[in-house]
């Protein structure tokens, strides 16, 4: 009982059912990532854009109708180990089945194994739609796409005909097994072996940290295992990869006898309950069967090709997480009654108030601007695999690469603020567990870390991106954006909004050349910079390409309802003029002299 009399329990808190914003989404698809364009590679030849409406809509109610509603049962009833077996929330089980029959895994896979062939931009916001009605489940999704890009760009024709076309329909589930106690983030210190034996190999070790390391809801696991075969360089370079069934294979190529494969135990977390977390042993008797996947110490290359695919996926699951806090806390604004604002009566929704509408405009335009990034990015996929000429696939392989990291770094450090803005938006009602509101922020917390930490894709993307080819990349997608600049300038409704952007190039500019000039000379440079510049790119990219999107469709003839063109406008100009300015602070943190970082002894801190 609160203490004006109010009684708050389960039954009379809103929850908000999620809804896919499939207007954003469509726009996003079309604007930012190039739909059209992309369906003109020879490879969709046949498929138009109005085909993928209706599969989009279909993604939404299936995520509104089967997938949503087990969201607050996976966080409540987390996952258990009994007898040597992962338990997940039954009602996961039902998901996953409908997942596979209805051809929801298969989208963007390969025809060769069975896949549909869609683009994988089109998979990606079908995957944003999961990510957000559940995203403690979605993972394991989103992991066994991501391992069949791996598995089809390195193993053999062998390996790819016995495991890829299950994978691929998602009748098998996939993980990613990397981390060990002793080696995290550095994969040079692990001490999996792996031992000859005829054309396979026996595995010994052990992986913590394992997503969706086991489970009961698919018939067979495929682990791809990084591990050192005897006698193999130390350091990365006698890294290699496996590919390690839970069950081996009979002669029909069905699952047989189980493999020396334990989860020993699963991780209580601060989120994402539903998401079984393991500790992995191989080779607690004779060893974990194995076969290779690529050539041998050739192991994280191989790896970086499922990562890399993962990292976008991650970004994503920041928008996707926003966009869930987004209408949890705009129903709950409209809903919750406090204090007075002109006009409104004695007394009024909390959404009428200017702050609360400031966070909710916080929160909304940095979704929208994470989204039309994420899917411009992801695009690129698209493009790098089947573009025709080797030209257009370099290029695709560039901007991709550049982007990854601000995608994975900037959207899962930005849904920390907007997951907490959602927090804030209820007040005491968000601290406490029965609206969802602290959920959201709870499962948010663990994006910025796995998949390789901010820091880890700032040093990547102030080192290898901008320093490792001079900054011509990064200046090169600058100045296209510049001259996007000058269209929106030409047009009265988005003058400011070119200015804005234009003015946060510039400073995403200055900020490359200072890394540039300095990284050299100041050893400590690129690390003191590094996460400050990244974070302005993310600021920068993001509301270019929201920008960028937003004059696209004022262009394009009846392609945009009114109402929607005009709501996309004033978000668009909501977040020039909110968090754009931030690009000063976050140069200005940037080129700061390192040494006020590096000086203060380690005992003094």
């Amino acid at each position: 009982v609160g203490r004006n009399g109010q009684i708050f329990c389960p039954e009379n808190i809103p929850v908000t059912d999620y809804n896919a914003p499939l207007d954003d989404i469509k726009f996003c698809l079309r604007y930012a990532a190039g739909l059209d364009e992309i369906l003109h590679l020879n490879v969709y030849d046949g498929v138009e854009i109005d085909d993928v409406d209706p599969i989009l809509d279909e993604a939404g109610r299936f995520a509104h109708d089967i997938m949503a509603p087990t969201n607050r049962i996976g966080d409540e009833q987390g996952v258990s180990i009994e007898d040597g077996k992962v338990k997940v929330p039954a009602e996961f089980a039902a998901v996953n089945q409908q997942l596979v029959e209805n051809g929801w895994m298969a989208l963007g896979g390969s025809p060769e194994h069975g896949g549909m062939g869609l683009p994988e931009t089109v998979e990606f916001a079908t995957s944003e739609m999961w990510q957000s009605a559940n995203m403690a489940f979605s993972l394991l999704t989103m992991l066994t796409r991501d391992a069949t890009h791996a598995i089809k760009a390195h193993a053999n024709d062998t390996l790819q005909q016995t495991y890829l076309p299950k994978i691929t329909s998602g009748e098998w589930a996939a993980t990613m097994d990397l981390t060990e106690p002793q080696a995290g983030s550095d994969l040079a210190a692990i001490k999996t072996k792996a031992i000859r034996d005829g054309d396979a190999y026996r595995i010994f070790g052990n992986k913590v940290y394992i997503t969706w390391g086991d489970q009961e809801l698919t018939e067979n696991i495929i682990h791809l295992v990084l591990a050192r075969i005897e006698g193999a360089p130390e350091g990365v370079r006698g890294i290699s990869m496996f590919l390690i069934p839970k069950f081996l294979l009979d002669a029909d190529g069905n699952p047989g006898e189980r493999n020396d494969i334990v989860a020993a135990s699963v991780e209580h977390k601060l989120g994402i309950h539903g998401s079984p977390t393991c500790v992995i042993n191989y080779g607690e008797g004779d060893g974990a069967v194995g076969y290779l996947v690529g050539e041998e110490n050739k192991g994280l290359a191989a790896m970086f090709t499922m990562m890399n695919h993962a990292r976008i996926e991650v970004g994503l699951q920041g928008v996707a997480v926003s966009e869930r806090a987004c209408q949890l806390a705009r129903s709950y604004a409209n809903d919750r009654v406090q204090g007075r604002v002109p006009g409104q009566g004695p007394r009024a929704p909390i959404i009428h108030h200017a702050d609360v509408r400031r966070m909710l405009l916080l929160m909304r335009s940095q979704t929208e601007a994470m989204r039309a990034l994420a899917y411009a990015t992801a695009s690129q996929l698209d493009r790098l695999h089947h573009e025709e000429s080797d030209e257009a696939r370099k290029a695709a392989e560039l901007r991709l690469s550049l982007l990854t990291p601000v995608v994975k770094g900037w959207n899962t450090e930005t849904a920390q603020e907007v997951t907490s803005l959602g927090v804030q938006i209820h007040g005491g009602m968000g601290y406490v567990e029965e609206t969802g509101a602290a959920q959201h922020m709870r499962d948010a917390r663990i994006l910025p870390i796995y998949e390789g930490t901010t820091g880890i894709q700032a040093l990547d993307f102030a080192g290898r991106k901008i320093l490792g080819d001079g900054g011509r990349e990064i200046k090169s997608l600058i100045g296209e954006l510049q001259n996007t600049c000058d269209a929106m300038e030409k047009d009265d409704a988005l003058q400011s909004v070119g200015r804005d952007v234009r003015r946060g190039l510039e400073q995403l500019e200055q900020g490359v050349d200072w890394l540039l000039a300095n990284a050299t000379d100041n050893p400590a440079a690129i690390g003191t910079a590094s996460v400050n510049l990244l974070m302005l790119g993310g600021i920068v990219f993001g509301g270019a390409f929201l920008a960028k999107a937003t004059l696209a469709s004022r262009s394009d003839e009846g392609g945009v309802d009114a109402a929607f063109a005009d709501s996309k406008l004033a978000t668009t100009r909501f977040y020039c003029g909110h968090v754009m300015p931030r690009a000063h602070g976050y140069l200005a943190a940037a080129t700061a002299d390192p040494g006020t970082t590096m000086d203060l002894d380690v005992e003094a801190i």
